[in-house]
Order: structure tokens, then C-alpha cells, then sequence
């Protein structure tokens, strides 16, 4: 018995054959045959609607087209690219699945697809799928608004927040990825599919992280990812449960920045140091998988010990050396030369240079190791009291001047002191006033301290003190013109002479009887007086206008010295 599919291509080869004119001169028989056969097309026709998938058979392949026989009057084509493989393995006669897109158009051909036959069966393919929440496979095929078009035999979107765990920035970068997924939605009639990947990575993680925590105790080895980086710590990712390795326990030496060790995404073998099982928390360590340093460093360091280092750190008050991996010591920067005038560590050693350096202390339980540089040249000061004795005279160059003196470098590592006091046996208010910076200058050891490193030196004592001479030079009744360089309630100091210094006592400045100093006389006047004491011991002069004024002979001036001495020593009661 013929198919149905038989007689529909009956009907319309006879259809083809017969034309409405011809149709008129049939025999009685034949036109019953040809209504019987009309009907049956008819109604043939009708079990088709526009929008369904059908059967057909191809009936021609040329010029990169099929032509389909579907049952209707005429013939549908279809591209070979709709097919697999764009149609190499097709053969007439082959029976195939079409989409039904229009019975007929304006020029009566039946209009079919199979691009669109494929995509509604693979929707409904799909939709079993989603149904039954299973897993779908595609790949990345672009970059879409808020995440990536996939294609799983249709396009389907995935949403960025889909995609995994944590935010990925760099979308593009996923282009040609195969990921397995699921379906969370699907709309037909706008033909969307919306994808997850993470709701398949969460299941993974959270089966994950059930067998973690069975196997997370306190002194386990386990391996894990790193997560996240701060500056305090790492996170790692011990499958399904993050745990902290905190800076300190990353390595025995030092870290600045944990960056300097990790990057995110590392793969790590770390050790649990604690983990709490109520807030699944874990602490985490590295260090700790590798002995101690400290534990034989009295061996390896001893006291007096040489060692080479890399300069790893450097403050204000020193630079660190790494001795090793988790071992380090400070050099202080008086530790770093002899010499007393380094401003900073950095002037002497800097970050990564090699040193070598020697143990000066050791605390084992402090972790601490004190070590020095200039110990590894002579000491200058060993030898500083036969170089240079009491007494001897020595050269250098002015190194620094301040206002109570001013610094000599007699050699590298050694220098003294000119207190201002020693500059001049003439009275100077700034040590500037007779000597410049990197000037050199000869000098006299007045004292050697060689505990505390420190010399005192003088220049004044390279000439004859003028004191020695001065009764013979001013004596009693002299009389001098000077300058008035200070006042006070007491008196007023007068310059004469060769830089010499004297004290005119307000009962001293005029016969006149004056008893504010201020309303007699004022700085840089000029002045004649007579020399009314000198006393070489206290390297003091005293001066007076009124003796000068009255022309008072030796005898009254005694006399007027003693009346002062008496009045000082009532006051003073």
C-alpha cells in the first residue's frame, strides 16, 4: 500500500502534468479519478501548516541548492550551507527535516528552511535540558553588554556575574573558552537562553569544601590558591574554604610586602598553624615548613664573629644586614665608621650592597644580633694619646663651626674641639669671627678623653697670653680711649686697647653722679677713662670716666677702688 508520502508526490506529479484546460476534455472516468485526486491533495495540504518542521525528499542537488519535495504542488530549495558540513554528504532521495516557513510565495514555490528546523528542534532539545537540570557545553564566541554570547548550538547569553566565583575584568581574554554550564532561564518567544558557569562551580566548591574540612587539622599539609593579597597577609583557597597566612609567618627573613613572594593565583603548599572548626577560621603557615634559623644562631654567630651580608633596610639610626634567610642584624650608624660626623646610613652603604660586618652582640631570644663595620679597620683611638699627647701641636681642617666652637678633622675618624673659649685671648662673640669652614688651622692638645673619643684643642695657646703683661702694660692711673659695647644695671663694658675688655661700674661712668647707666652712655659711644684695677688671675680690668673726668692722681683712685670694694662687699650682704 502506498505512503502518504507516495501519494502526495503522485498528486503533484499529476497536478504538474494537468492543466486547468486540459482538464476539460477527460473522460467521465478520468476526471473522477482527477477530482478524487484533488481532493486528496486538498486535504493533504491542510495537515501542514506554516511554522512546523516536515519531512521531505530531495530531488536535486545543484549550483550549492537542494531542491525538496514536500508534498505540495511545487518544490522547496534550501542552501547546502543549512546542512552539516555544508551538505557534502547528501544524496538524492535522502528524506530530511525542514522548517515550513511559508506554503507559498509570490511565485507559488514553497518557502523552507533548515537553519530553522535545526534551531526549533534544538530548542526543544534545550528546554528537555533546562527541565532536567543538566549540564550544557559551549564555547565563548564574543563579548556582549554585561558579559559573553556562548554558543551552545544557539547563542545563549552569560552574565558576568555568571561566569565564575569571583570578578573577572579582562572578558575578552575568555574568547574560545569551552566552559560547562547551566540553563537558569529561557524565553522563546524572545528566543533568549541565559547561562551560569558559577552555579556548577559553587556545587564543585561546596562539595569541596565538605572534604576540606574533614581533612583541615593543625599541623596538615595542604595546598591551596592564593585568593586575595593585603598587606597584612595572603588568603588562600584550601577548596571551598579561605585561609589567611598572615606577613609574619611567610618566611624567617623579611617581607615587606607579601606582593614580594605572591601573585594571585599561585599555587601553594602551606601548613595549618590553627583552625577553629565553629567559625572555620584557619591560620596558615609557610615559614614554619622550614627549621628555625634562630635555633643554632649562637653557633653560627658567635661574638667577634666576621660574616657577609646584603644591606636589606636602611633608617636614619643604621642599616639592616641579612646575615641569611630570616636572620638579620643592625649596623648603628655609629657603628658604621670611626669617624663621628656621619649624617646618615645612606652616605656610607645602601639598599642591596654586599658588607662585610662583625657580631658585636647577640640575643638569642630577642632575635636580635648588633653589628658594626668600622670594626673591621683600626681604631684611631687606640693609639690618639702617644700620636697626638697633651701639649703637642696638631694640623687639620675646620670640618664644622658652631656658636660654642668650632671642629677640627686632624685625620679620618679623629676629631677635636677649639671651644671658643680657646679661639683668642681677645673676648669673641661667634667663632666665625676668626675662622672659616674647611680652613686649616694649627693647634694645641689640651686634653685627650679617649673613652668617650673626644680631644679638646686650642689656638690661643700658640701665642704668649697677654694677660702675663698686662700690670706692666696698663698700669693704675692709665689712661685709655675706648668703645662702649655693652650696658647693664651695673655698669657698662668698654673696648680699648688691643681687644682688651673693662668693666666701668655705674659709680664709675661720670663725676656727675649718674645712676642709670642707660642715660649716660649707649653702645658704640666713645669713652676716655683711667685704669682704676687690674686683676691678671680673673683676667679683669676696671675703668672710670669720673676718675678720668676729676684728673684724680693715683692716691684717689686707690682710694676711690677701695670705697668700690666696700660698697660691693655691702651689697653683696
Amino acid at each position: 500500500m502506498a505512503s502518504t508520502e507516495d501519494k502526495t508526490k503522485s498528486t503533484t506529479a499529476f497536478t504538474d502534468d494537468f492543466e486547468e484546460e486540459e482538464q476539460d476534455e477527460l473522460s467521465p472516468e478520468d476526471k473522477a479519478t482527477w477530482e478524487e485526486m484533488e481532493k486528496y491533495f486538498s486535504e493533504s495540504l491542510h495537515q501542514f501548516k506554516e511554522g512546523q518542521i516536515i519531512n521531505g525528499s530531495i530531488i536535486s542537488i545543484s549550483k550549492g541548492v537542494a531542491t525538496i519535495d514536500v508534498g505540495f504542488k511545487s518544490e522547496g530549495t534550501v542552501h547546502l550551507n543549512e546542512f552539516p558540513e555544508s551538505g557534502k554528504d547528501l544524496a538524492i532521495g535522502d528524506v530530511v527535516e525542514v522548517f515550513l516557513d511559508r506554503i507559498e510565495d509570490n511565485d507559488g514555490n514553497v518557502v523552507l528552511s533548515k537553519d530553522k528546523a535545526n534551531k526549533i528542534k534544538l530548542w526543544d532539545e534545550l528546554v528537555k535540558t533546562h527541565e532536567a537540570d543538566e549540564i550544557v557545553e559551549g564555547t565563548v564566541i564574543a563579548k556582549a553588554k554585561g558579559g559573553l554570547t556562548v554558543d551552545i548550538g544557539l547563542k545563549a547569553f552569560l552574565p558576568g556575574s555568571q561566569i565564575d566565583l569571583r570578578s573577572i575584568r579582562n572578558l575578552e581574554k575568555l574568547i574560545g573558552e569551552k566552559f560547562q554550564m547551566r540553563i537558569i532561564k529561557m524565553n522563546k518567544k524572545r528566543g533568549n537562553i541565559v547561562l551560569s558557569r558559577r552555579v556548577l562551580l559553587e556545587e564543585q566548591r561546596k562539595q569541596h569544601r565538605s572534604e576540606t574540612l574533614q581533612n583541615l587539622e593543625a599541623g596538615n599539609l595542604v595546598d591551596g590558591t592564593v585568593k586575595n593579597i593585603t598587606e597584612y597577609g595572603v588568603f588562600i583557597d584550601l577548596g571551598g574554604i579561605d585561609g589567611l597566612l598572615h606577613i609574619t609567618d611567610m618566611s624567617w627573613g623579611r617581607v615587606n610586602h607579601p606582593s614580594e613572594m605572591f601573585s594571585i593565583g599561585d599555587k601553594v603548599k602551606v601548613i595549618v598553624l590553627k583552625f577553629d572548626r565553629e567559625k572555620e577560621r584557619v591560620s596558615l603557615g609557610l615559614k614554619q615548613i622550614a627549621p628555625d634559623p634562630w635555633v643554632n644562631v649562637e653557633e653560627k654567630y658567635p661574638t667577634g664573629t666576621h660574616a657577609k651580608g646584603k644591606v636589606v633596610s636602611i633608617t636614619d639610626y643604621g642599616a639592616f644586614v641579612e646575615l641569611e634567610n630570616g636572620i638579620e642584624g643592625l649596623v648603628h650608624i655609629s657603628e658604621m665608621s670611626w669617624s663621628r660626623h656621619v649624617k646618615h646610613p645612606s652616605k656610607i652603604v645602601s639598599t642591596r650592597d654586599e658588607v662585610e660586618v662583625v657580631v658585636l652582640t647577640l640575643d638569642k631570644e630577642r632575635k636580635r644580633i648588633s653589628l658594626g663595620m668600622k670594626q673591621l679597620e683600626p681604631n684611631p683611638w687606640e693609639a690618639i694619646e702617644t700620636k697626638y699627647p697633651v701639649g703637642s701641636e696638631a694640623q687639620g681642617a675646620i670640618r664644622n663651626i658652631t656658636e660654642f666652637g668650632a671642629f677640627v678633622e686632624l685625620e679620618e675618624g679623629v676629631d677635636g674641639l677649639i671651644h671658643i673659649s680657646d679661639l683668642s685671648w681677645k673676648k669673641i662673640k661667634h667663632p666665625s669671627e676668626v675662622l672659616k669652614k674647611k680652613e686649616t688651622v694649627k693647634t694645641v692638645v689640651l686634653n685627650i678623653d679617649k673613652d668617650n673619643c673626644r680631644i679638646s684643642l686650642g689656638i690661643k695657646q700658640l701665642q704668649p697670653d697677654p694677660w702675663d703683661d698686662i700690670a706692666q702694660s696698663y698700669p693704675l692711673g692709665t689712661e685709655v680711649e675706648g668703645t662702649i659695647i655693652k650696658v647693664t644695671e651695673f655698669g657698662v663694658f668698654a673696648e680699648f686697647g688691643d681687644g682688651l675688655e673693662g668693666l666701668i661700674h655705674v659709680s664709675q661712668l661720670s663725676s656727675k653722679k649718674a645712676s642709670n647707666p642707660e642715660k649716660a652712655v649707649k653702645v658704640d659711644d666713645k669713652i676716655k677713662a683711667k685704669v682704676i684695677k687690674v686683676d691678671t688671675s680673673d683676667k679683669k680690668i676696671a675703668l672710670s670716666i669720673k676718675a678720668f673726668e676729676e684728673k684724680l692722681d693715683l692716691k684717689a683712685i686707690e682710694d676711690e677702688q677701695a670705697q668700690l670694694e666696700h660698697f660691693n662687699e655691702k651689697e653683696g650682704q
